[in-house]
């Protein structure tokens, strides 16, 4: 693993200017990772931590992997790689999107540092239409509604935040039918 990437990374101010709390780019990664981690953006929480999904998101998205924090956290088990390293601030209704710099910049070489990723989980409307492209349906809903058209690379995913809990109870089928296979497939990749 090319420890001046990661260097480089960490230390990556390329959007600085447009980011109220400055830069302080949060993610992991392990040559040996076998499951990617795509989301969308370190919240304040996150920011303020520098520990990646060190929040009630985070909470939710490691029952749905069913791993507890010690498995969730260590890299050769998980990488992590938003579609924005840092925190993008807040708006009317959430945080804003994240930076459009992060993903086009450092994505494509930190995967290929990981030869051995055999799954991507692909959270949110970010992630999906970036690596899915023309391949994902209309909206998230239907994409991961969709899900086994992705796989084995991808899973699509909605973001786990407690601002989507109305989506999980109208979508019952998530939890019925993508969760279990989620949980098998990530038990027989992770140590």
């Amino acid at each position: 693993m090319s420890k001046d990437l990661i260097k480089e990374a960490k230390n990556c101010t390329i959007c600085a200017e447009h980011l109220p709390e400055g830069p302080r780019p949060v993610f992991s990664l392990h040559p040996e990772a076998r499951v990617a981690i795509i989301g969308q953006a370190p919240g304040r929480k996150v920011h303020a931590s520098g520990i990646p999904w060190d929040d009630a998101s985070g909470n939710r998205l490691r029952q749905w992997l069913n791993v507890d924090k010690d498995a969730f956290y260590e890299a050769a088990n998980f990488a992590i790689l938003p579609m924005g390293f840092c925190y993008p601030g807040s708006g009317k209704s959430g945080d804003l999107p994240p930076r459009k710099e992060c993903a086009p910049t450092w994505h494509e070489p930190m995967l290929n540092m990981m030869p051995d990723l055999r799954l991507t989980l692909l959270i949110g409307n970010y992630a999906q239409p970036y690596y899915l492209g023309d391949r994902m349906e209309r909206n998230m809903t239907e994409t991961v509604k969709n899900w086994r058209n992705y796989i084995p690379e991808f899973l699509p995913l909605p973001h786990p935040s407690p601002r989507n809990v109305a989506w999980f109870k109208r979508n019952p089928w998530f939890e019925g039918d993508v969760l279990p296979w989620l949980q098998m497939t990530v038990s027989q990749l992770i140590k």
